[in-house]
């Protein structure tokens, strides 16, 4: 800012109080102090709009690049797909092979939902059939236990006062 020196600053109180009197320079410095804060935060406000602005300008640049390069990739997925769809085409058109002769069956949606059904009859069959002593033994869990219970657990014990013995 402004390269004062002390004996600067001692002239200048001096000036002052010869120019102002005594009596008015408490009230003259105040005054002074009071204006130079407002002109410090109205300089910071300022720099502050500015570096907002100067970060919004570049997120605008960014944003414009990333959706030029998110259409470049669309572009290249949708004309990528479109060729290889002509390449399955072309060649299923060549070999003209009947599904049938790739040995596929093809499964109803009924099929499916009873496959899905005894399926999981079949998995509940399984786990509800192990005893509870093997579970226990091969540390298999019953049921959750927070982290903050299971720190209990292991936490030492308070002991009981003496005068309960």
């Amino acid at each position: 800012m402004i390269d004062l020196g002390i004996s600067k600053l001692a002239l200048i109180g001096v000036v002052a109080l010869i120019v102002i009197g005594p009596e008015k320079l408490p009230r003259v410095a105040r005054m002074a102090g009071t204006l130079l804060g407002r002109a410090q935060r109205y300089i910071n406000d300022v720099k502050a709009e500015v570096s907002k602005e100067i970060e919004l300008d570049e997120l605008r640049k960014m944003q414009k690049d990333v959706q030029e390069a998110a259409h470049n990739v669309e572009q290249s997925v949708s004309q990528s797909w479109n060729e290889t769809a002509d390449e399955l085409r072309t060649i299923g058109q060549e070999n003209a092979i009947s599904p049938s002769s790739y040995g596929t069956t093809y499964v109803s949606t009924e099929q499916l939902a009873r496959k899905a059904k005894e399926f999981r009859r079949k998995k509940l069959a399984k786990t509800s059939a192990i005893p509870s002593w093997y579970k226990n033994r091969h540390g298999q869990r019953n049921h959750i236990v927070s982290g903050s219970a299971r720190m209990a657990r292991h936490r030492a014990k308070s002991r009981a006062p003496v005068s309960f013995y």
